[in-house]
């Protein structure tokens, strides 16, 4: 049960940076670059932020990951799969969700709308 709890916990964390990285890519496109383009100026503004992140989270649950006392041994598994979950998910947002965006965008699913953001 602690495990489903971090993987839900995780989930909360790798949505948040997705989603952020998906604005960015939209953004791009809206200026007028092109989705693969985008693509990569999104990966390269968020990397710092999406990364700080990652090792703010695993620092800070270290200590709790690597305790061996009694009363830590139930939040071990929690800590297991939100800290190996982070790293693992930061990999994969950096570089799948802007793949995935671009093959989407090539087969016509994804439309980048200029309307969708007038401040450009």
């Amino acid at each position: 049960m602690p495990s489903i709890m971090g993987a839900v916990s995780l989930a909360g964390i790798v949505v948040n940076n997705s989603i952020l990285l998906v604005e960015f890519l939209k953004l791009r496109a809206a200026e007028g670059h092109s989705i693969p383009e985008a693509a990569k100026m999104a990966s390269r503004e968020r990397f710092r932020s999406i990364l700080l992140t990652t090792l703010t989270t695993t620092a800070g649950m270290t200590p709790l990951l690597l305790e061996t006392s009694l009363q830590a041994q139930i939040l071990i598994p929690l800590v297991t799969s939100i800290v190996f979950g982070l790293l693992a998910a930061t990999v994969l947002v950096l570089l799948v969700v802007p793949a995935i965006f671009t093959v989407f965008s090539d087969f016509g699913w994804v439309t980048v709308d200029k309307e969708q953001h007038p401040e450009e």
